[in-house]
């Protein structure tokens, strides 16, 4: 076995240890194709707020502006589908976030994994990404045959569907390289027809700043949305695109117990949102991914939607 073979191979079987679902790898190159769609996207304001979108337009399309002598992207999937739907009186809250901070818990895992490539191969250099960087996730996972990116914007796989986190290592070694995944959208559109704020424009095309989870999370002043009944009680992102999705009849509970859901979420009532405080948020979801809004924002959140009562 050469040196790329065992190399890859021991990065493939450290991922299973770690319990991700998946991981595929693809050479660290410049995502031509994306940086088109990438300036118009942009053009058009479909960003909003989010106005980080727009910094680092280079290292968001060149892996090698962010880790010098970047060889290969190392993607990885980590499934956080829940056993049971969590919240209370009917206010929803996005899967992701039942558990803890996916953040945190894949960064402990990425880091242990650079630990174990470095003890067994040698020196590698490269960095561990988790929704923290300018790096087009979705792209390199399907690059990496993980899956291809849907009509809803999100990565899609044949097995599982697409209730993963999706997380990167970026590294100076030469690997083995896996095939980009076919898309099996087909004539499907049940994502976009079940979008309560057509923020998904065109097949493919999702308008960020009309979108529920956009309002809920990243928006930081009042909602102007001037219809929330549209919003069916999505309180912290949305999960519509993904739940309508036929690919996701395959996805099966997580086995990671850091996403097992948090047991205030089913204990909150709409007054108990109403009323809370800072340092009572902190308590209970401090180290939730809820905790992105924080007490303020999930507070303003359950007073909009709220207003259908």
């Amino acid at each position: 076995m050469n040196n790329k073979a065992r190399h890859t191979r021991i990065i493939k079987d450290e991922a299973a240890r770690l319990g991700f679902m998946a991981c595929g790898i693809s050479r660290a190159e410049f995502l031509e194709p994306e940086a088109v769609r990438l300036e118009e996207w942009l053009s058009k304001g479909m960003h909003g707020e989010m106005h980080y979108m727009a910094n680092h337009f280079d290292k968001r399309l060149d892996p090698t502006k962010l880790v010098e002598g970047a060889k290969s992207v190392v993607s990885l999937l980590l499934n956080y589908f829940p056993e049971n739907e969590s919240g209370n009186e009917a206010l929803k809250i996005s899967k992701y976030a039942y558990g803890n901070d996916y953040h945190s818990v894949i960064k402990t895992k990425l880091q242990e994994m650079m630990h174990t490539l470095r003890s067994e191969i040698g020196e590698v250099g490269g960095r561990v990404f988790v929704d923290s960087a300018p790096v087009m996730d979705k792209v390199w996972a399907a690059r990496s045959g993980l899956g291809w990116v849907g009509k809803n914007s999100n990565l899609l796989n044949k097995q599982s569907g697409s209730f993963f986190f999706i997380a990167e290592l970026i590294i100076d070694l030469e690997l083995e390289y896996d095939a980009h995944a076919q898309n099996f959208c087909g004539t499907c559109t049940r994502c976009i027809d079940a979008c309560p704020t057509q923020a998904i424009v065109e097949p493919y095309v999702v308008d960020g700043s009309k979108c529920i989870s956009y309002f809920t999370i990243e928006l930081k002043d009042q909602i102007p949305y001037p219809e929330p009944e549209k919003f069916g009680k999505w309180v912290f992102g949305c999960d519509i695109c993904q739940d309508v999705c036929p690919w996701n009849r395959f996805s099966k509970p997580t086995n990671e117990k850091e996403f097992a859901a948090n047991e205030s979420l089913q204990q909150m009532k709409t007054s108990d949102w109403l009323e809370l405080t800072e340092e009572i948020f902190k308590e209970k979801f401090g180290t939730s991914a809820l905790s992105r809004t924080g007490a303020a924002g999930m507070k303003r959140n359950v007073s909009y939607i709220s207003k259908l009562s």
